[in-house]
């Protein structure tokens, strides 16, 4: 599969007159959680040559691949990237992170991870992460049988704001590392484990019975995640001028490689 992401990523590269300078895998696959039948989520940045910055238009700033034959692969162009960045964007900050990456060109990547620091905003991340987990759990059938995944989709989230609150740093994009670093042992523990094992053997439902100690641990762990990040104070840094210059260097350095030019 690693053969084909990247042909079709050349492909991409031939078509726009772009270069790609980082290609990631995202979703349950980076999340370490997938199954046979998991579908492979690709996710990369681009830039355009100069020449396409200098317009008065405005220009579609996202190239996305129709998906087929379970791969799905979307890009961001550089300048959406940094505007995204600045917000601390978490959907951006987990391509950052994973640990599974197909192609990496350039310092782009490696001076974004220099500023992540600087950038990353804790209650923005919060709320995004309590809004997903909120929005997954009221979802969730209250009696039979339910999907795994739709509880794999709120414990996620959940974590990550566990993290967040108490490390003030992005999570890691690993389920597994959430879990042993955040759950103590326990009956949450082991229903998570089980979870985890029945989804990457392929099952698809169980019982809501079987989920009681997970039920309990959400609903009380939401609410105090909601109230911490509402005392929550943002720092007022504005990180512009420094992704102004980081945007303005990458456009160089990409296409003063004359090598590249000459291909």
């Amino acid at each position: 599969m690693q053969t084909k992401i990247m042909k079709e990523l050349k492909g991409l590269e031939d078509k726009y007159e772009i270069k790609i300078l980082y290609a990631v895998e995202t979703g349950s696959r980076a999340w370490g959680f997938s199954s046979d039948d998991s579908d492979y989520d690709v996710r990369f940045i681009y830039v355009h040559r100069r020449e396409w910055y200098l317009s008065i238009d405005q220009k579609r700033d996202v190239i996305e691949l129709p998906i087929n034959d379970k791969l799905d692969i979307s890009g961001w162009e550089l300048r959406k990237t940094l505007q995204l960045f600045r917000k601390s964007n978490p959907p951006l900050m987990e391509w950052l992170n994973s640990k599974m990456v197909y192609y990496r060109a350039f310092s782009l990547v490696d001076k974004m991870k220099e500023i992540e620091p600087k950038v990353f905003r804790s209650k923005s991340a919060l709320y995004h992460y309590l809004k997903m987990a909120k929005k997954n759990f009221v979802s969730i059938p209250e009696n039979g049988e339910v999907k795994i995944k739709q509880y794999i989709n709120v414990l996620r989230p959940v974590l990550a704001c566990q993290w967040i609150r108490n490390f003030n740093s992005f999570p890691p994009n690993e389920f597994q590392i959430l879990i042993n670093t955040l759950i103590e042992t326990g009956q949450v523990k082991q229903e998570i484990l089980y979870l985890m094992d029945r989804k990457i053997n392929g099952d698809k439902v169980i019982p809501r019975s079987n989920v009681n100690a997970i039920n309990h641990f959400v609903t009380e762990e939401m609410a105090r995640i909601e109230e911490f990040a509402e005392r929550l104070q943002e720092p007022k840094e504005d990180s512009t001028p420094m992704l102004n210059h980081l945007f303005r260097e990458v456009i160089k350095e990409v296409w003063d490689y004359k090598i590249l030019d000459n291909l």
